[in-house]
């Protein structure tokens, strides 16, 4: 009787080796333990945690060389390609949220000099060192490939000044407000040679006035983000607050809502969705949804904190599948490379021209300026899936070639910054800051924090104690003491 009932053998092991969720589980599975072992191993090294997990991705990625081909499948899979697409995403929507407009308009002259100078500069070094060692590709190609030394991540300097006792200098609020408008200016790069290269791909000819009307559909689109979604976002929340679910979930839905419907309507009008999902995060403050939160009692961050904490890893662990180990046996991916690296170092001293005129260590904001992170392999992951004339901008070569700049950029920053500020100052030494400075701002992983995140700068605890930002927001409720379930960002994604 039942025997009739359950399948027979055969059948059964043939139903469960076609079945498509069983193999998306295993390879979730695979995935999430190299990350975490990899984050954790770069931590106890004192490095950043998507280090360790784009080198988990890497050695993941080329388990094939030892026989275990099956891991191949992984970085094809589309159901894990859209999950880390989706990491991405979540990920520039909390570099967003760390920041908002009041703060990208209060970083003052200086840095916003800094800033450009640390934008443009090694963009124009990145083509260079396209056009010399890739000859034969294309102008657009070039372009792209230094659009991926534009941004810093600020997290890694963020972590060592801290370790320094250098958080309050001058040095440290400077290369802190150029890290914002940095964000943009690298973001809207992207928009911009993304929707060139498109152009040109569908056979249309670039003028200088159609690459006028790009740029200016790239500004709208972010100016205007920014300008309707703050009036939009207070009206949004307020007909959110009177729905009768919990505080949590209604704060979150809306929130993942708005970044959602942004991030597509970024694509269609032709530019990344990590665009509009940054404007999302950028147009948020707790002012718009004060009363959610003090019913869910947590923090939005908090809240998208656990969902990033699942995607953003399995994003830099595909990232690292690939890099092929194979392609570093070629000179010339090695030398361009190490041409690339040698480009975003340089690029990044200008900065130091920001400094003109003012009592600062101007060698220190530029080597503050250098590491590369996340939204460089972003750049890089969005190459691979673009094409001209049937070829893809960013071949497996160059990629990895990037890769080895983001990391090289990474581990060169901590202890140059240790060279040019000296050792940290003894802790009864007399400030050399104003007082009305405020104290050290918030690191994740810092003195009196929860373990696990060392090198993700908090920006919004850095804003509450700087008076020089928090009085530029108004209504902007007091700061909070941090929740019992508080937890500590994503280690070194800033």
């Amino acid at each position: 009787m039942f025997s009739l009932m359950l399948p027979d053998a055969p059948a059964a092991a043939a139903v469960a080796a076609v079945d498509p969720v069983s193999h998306v589980i295993l390879m979730l599975a695979v995935v999430l333990i190299a990350a975490k072992l990899g984050g954790e191993i770069a931590e106890r090294l004192g490095q950043p945690a998507v280090l360790g997990e784009l080198v988990a991705g890497i050695l993941l990625g080329n388990l094939d060389l030892v026989g275990l081909r099956w891991v191949q499948t992984i970085p094809g899979d589309p159901t894990i390609d859209v999950l880390g697409k989706l990491g991405a995403v979540l990920l520039l929507f909390e570099v967003g949220l760390e920041s908002t407009v009041a703060d990208i308009m209060k970083v003052g002259g200086r840095a916003f000099v800094v800033a450009v100078l640390g934008v443009v500069t090694p963009w124009l070094l990145g083509w260079g060192v396209g056009a010399l060692v890739l000859p034969d590709a294309s102008p657009y190609v070039h372009a792209f490939l230094g659009a991926t030394l534009t941004a810093t991540s600020v997290g890694i300097t963020a972590r060592v000044l801290l370790d320094l006792g250098r958080s309050q200098s001058s040095e440290a609020r400077v290369i802190l407000g150029a890290a914002v408008i940095d964000d943009v200016l690298g973001l809207l790069i992207l928009a911009v040679i993304t929707s060139v290269i498109a152009t040109a791909n569908a056979g249309a000819g670039v003028s200088y006035g159609g690459l006028v009307a790009i740029f200016g559909k790239a500004t709208a689109f972010l100016v205007g983000a920014l300008v309707i979604g703050r009036a939009v976002s207070p009206k949004l929340f307020g007909v959110a607050g009177r729905m009768r679910g919990q505080g949590q979930g209604v704060l979150l839905v809306t929130a993942l809502v708005l970044c959602f419907l942004l991030a597509y309507t970024a694509s269609i009008v032709g530019l990344a969705p990590i665009v509009g999902a940054y404007a999302a995060g950028l147009i948020l403050e707790e002012a718009h949804y004060v009363d959610l939160v003090a019913r869910s009692g947590r923090s939005l961050q908090e809240l998208v904190r656990p969902i990033a904490t699942f995607l953003v890893p399995i994003f830099f662990v595909i990232m690292g599948t690939r890099v092929r180990l194979e392609t570093f046996a070629h000179p010339d991916i090695l030398g361009l490379a190490a041409l690339l690296t040698l480009a975003a170092i340089i690029g990044k001293q200008a900065c130091a021209l920001g400094g003109l005129g003012a009592p600062l260590n101007k060698l220190a904001i530029g080597i503050g300026m250098i590491p590369r992170g996340e939204v460089g392999l972003i750049f890089a992951n969005l190459g691979l899936a673009l094409t001209l004339h049937g070829t893809p901008v960013v071949d497996p070569g160059t990629y990895s070639a990037v890769v080895i700049m983001v990391v090289m950029t990474a581990l060169i920053t901590p202890p140059a910054l240790k060279w040019v500020f000296g050792p940290a100052p003894e802790p009864a030494a007399v400030p050399t800051e104003p007082a009305w400075l405020g104290p050290v701002p918030l690191l994740a992983g810092a003195a009196g924090s929860v373990a696990g995140a060392p090198h993700r700068f908090r920006w919004d605890t850095y804003r509450e104690t700087q008076p020089w930002l928090h009085a530029s927001r108004p209504g902007k409720p007091a700061a909070r003491p941090p929740s019992a379930s508080s937890r500590p960002p994503n280690g070194g994604r800033s």
